[in-house]
């Protein structure tokens, strides 16, 4: 009994300085290697992801994200470079594992803000950068091209690269050497047996494991997906069959990144004796960077301008396009919608939607197939009897095969949802590495990799969103788009109130209009009520000396309460307070709406 109790507080001691082991020296020295996330955890884009050891910051991908329904005006949203700006002294080195927006639409704004040292890309990668950056008109950056046997050796890292198969060309994973240890970051991959591109390196893979990784980031987009995925070829079949079924016209909307699926397109299409037509911009650029980078071996002849396509039968056209995930202003909502300049949908179209719905993107989804239903098109899309398309990323079993590949120490899951994480996490688990080695961080967590250790840091860096509109690089507040929000919800209200400061009075009765809060012709009671209101609460005010800032103060603090009580709505109250006499015509334009009439001015003459 008494050796059965010593054991047990044995194993509790163990226990105890296993925790401690962890957890002590939390702090980062000026020895350790630094590793953290300013993207790309606890949600699927904007991927940013640094290694950092004294002077070197090492940056592997600079993607954005497109931004949620709520985000009113947004075009993408992207890490806060803050940190990288403040860390001025230190080099800066960016490595791209391939040329998804999600890992290159960055870039534009990050060279912007940070001054990068070096920029390595793959073949692919880079043609879709440079073209970025032209758009933008920015001009004279210089990226290094890296394939799988190459090596980027800097003061402290030194990265060498192997294969992935992934749904674009020139896909890779990264090793990185530093002084505490060895890291590999997965990039995007699947492992397809049967991939319409290169094979993954599984030799290299391999051997990383033999030799001994310290920390693996894997992509976990596909954590919550079981098996395998379907192979690339399997789709590429089913796009010929379907093809060669479809009797009148043919319209597909893909992903304009998904390369390989959209080089499948069109070769099923040649095989059928179709003319091809490419809508949208983004497709556009990719398969004109495909045919001249050689991943898209299709000849001009097969290819007609929109112009073409009225003189062309219906059943020798293929016609490409962007759409397939509901965006409004993509090609595919404009054929539904009937706005497209050069095509009508007629009954007997067919359209292939070759993808599946992106989280969120579903209801938009539902719409745009809807509206095509109802123009009388046959529309295709995935379903357990066809497989009209198949993943980019890795599921259940296939992060268990990189697992058992890597046979890493320690694992940090990224690329995901926080729910994909810990599904990652879990499978991890299942493979053999102890839950008390795998971390399931947050943006602008440090993890501090020490002597082939890792440890869980309480220092943080900044790591919050920034969201563009247009080529604003500054940012959108927060307290934008809240307005916008409230714009959206309950509109605007602006009170135009002339007074004469000189006298201290106002001048005549305020003009209050309404845009997207009641509807004018059934509220003129409530608003010229509002209008009194506003008009006795300045009275009041302006008996004694007060600012132009108390007066829209005191315009706001009037109308908003009595808005709320009235209607349950709260719109946004702008004053617009005009000074001296002259302001009363432009209230009475205000108020009729008639264009203010100018002072005739006398002629001079010869005897004046």
């Amino acid at each position: 009994m008494a050796t059965t109790h010593h054991g047990n507080k044995l194993r509790s001691q163990k226990r105890v300085n296993q925790t401690k082991e962890r957890y002590h020296k939390i702090f980062p020295e000026r020895s350790d290697t630094k590793v953290y996330a300013l993207g790309g955890l606890g949600e699927v884009g904007k991927n940013m992801y640094c290694v950092e050891h004294e002077n070197e910051i090492l940056i592997i991908d600079a993607g954005v994200r497109f931004p949620e329904d709520d985000l009113l005006g947004v075009d993408y949203v992207i890490p806060d470079y803050t940190y990288l700006v403040k860390q001025s002294k230190k080099r800066k080195v960016l490595v791209i594992t391939h040329g998804h927006e999600d890992h290159i639409g960055g870039i534009p704004f990050l060279l912007k803000t940070v001054q990068l040292d070096a920029i390595y890309a793959p073949a692919f990668a880079i043609a879709l950068i440079q073209k970025k950056l032209e758009e933008r008109k920015m001009r004279g950056f210089k990226i290094s091209e890296i394939n799988d046997q190459s090596s980027v050796k800097t003061r402290y890292f030194t990265c060498a690269f192997y294969s992935t198969t992934h749904s674009i060309p020139d896909s890779f994973g990264v090793l990185v050497n530093t002084p505490n240890g060895r890291i590999v970051h997965t990039g995007d991959f699947k492992f397809d047996l049967t991939p319409v591109g290169g094979n993954a390196d599984y030799q290299k893979m391999a051997y990383m494991g033999q030799i001994g990784i310290d920390l693996l980031l894997s992509d976990s987009t596909n954590s919550g997906v079981e098996d395998f995925s379907i192979s690339e070829k399997k789709v590429a079949v089913e796009i010929l069959e379907t093809m060669k079924k479809t009797k009148g016209r043919l319209i597909v909307a893909t992903f304009a990144s998904n390369v390989y699926r959209v080089a499948q397109i069109l070769e099923a299409a040649v095989a059928c004796n179709r003319k091809i037509i490419i809508f949208g911009r983004s497709m556009e650029n990719v398969v004109t960077i495909g045919r001249k980078t050689g991943k898209i071996k299709i000849g001009e002849q097969h290819f007609l301008s929109p112009e073409q396509l009225a003189h062309v039968p219906a059943e020798k056209t293929c016609i490409v396009c962007t759409g397939s995930q509901g965006e409004p202003l993509a090609a595919l909502s404009r054929i539904a919608n009937g706005t497209h300049r050069y095509i009508k949908l007629i009954p007997g179209d067919t359209v292939v939607f070759s993808s599946s719905p992106i989280p969120g993107n579903g209801a938009s989804v539902n719409q745009v197939v809807n509206k095509l239903f109802k123009s009388g098109a046959n529309v295709l899309t995935k379903s357990i009897l066809s497989n009209l398309h198949t993943t980019g990323h890795a599921s259940q079993e296939e992060q268990k095969l990189m697992l058992q590949l890597i046979k890493p120490k320690y694992f940090m899951p990224i690329h995901g949802e926080y729910k994909m994480l810990k599904q990652h996490k879990d499978t991890a688990i299942e493979t053999g590495v102890p839950a008390e080695n795998i971390f399931t961080c947050a943006n602008g967590d440090v993890l501090i990799l020490r002597d082939h250790k890792v440890y869980e840091s309480n220092y943080r860096v900044q790591a919050d969103d920034i969201y563009v509109d247009g080529n604003d690089i500054s940012g959108v507040s927060t307290a934008v788009l809240k307005d916008r929000k409230i714009l959206a919800d309950n509109g605007l209200v602006s009170v135009v109130v002339a007074i004469d400061s000189r006298e201290n009075k106002v001048l005549s009765k305020p003009v209050v209009v309404s845009r997207g809060f009641v509807f004018i012709k059934d509220s003129q009671s409530l608003l010229k009520e509002a209008e009194l209101l506003v008009q006795q609460a300045l009275n009041d005010k302006m008996k004694q000396r007060t600012t132009f800032s108390e007066l829209k103060n005191c315009v706001r603090s009037t109308l908003e309460p009595f808005f709320y009580n009235k209607t349950h709505r709260n719109p946004i109250v702008i004053p617009v307070i005009i000074n001296s006499k002259d302001a009363i015509q432009a209230m009475q334009q205000t108020r009729t709406n008639k264009p203010i009439k100018q002072p005739q001015q006398k002629r001079k003459t010869s005897e004046a």
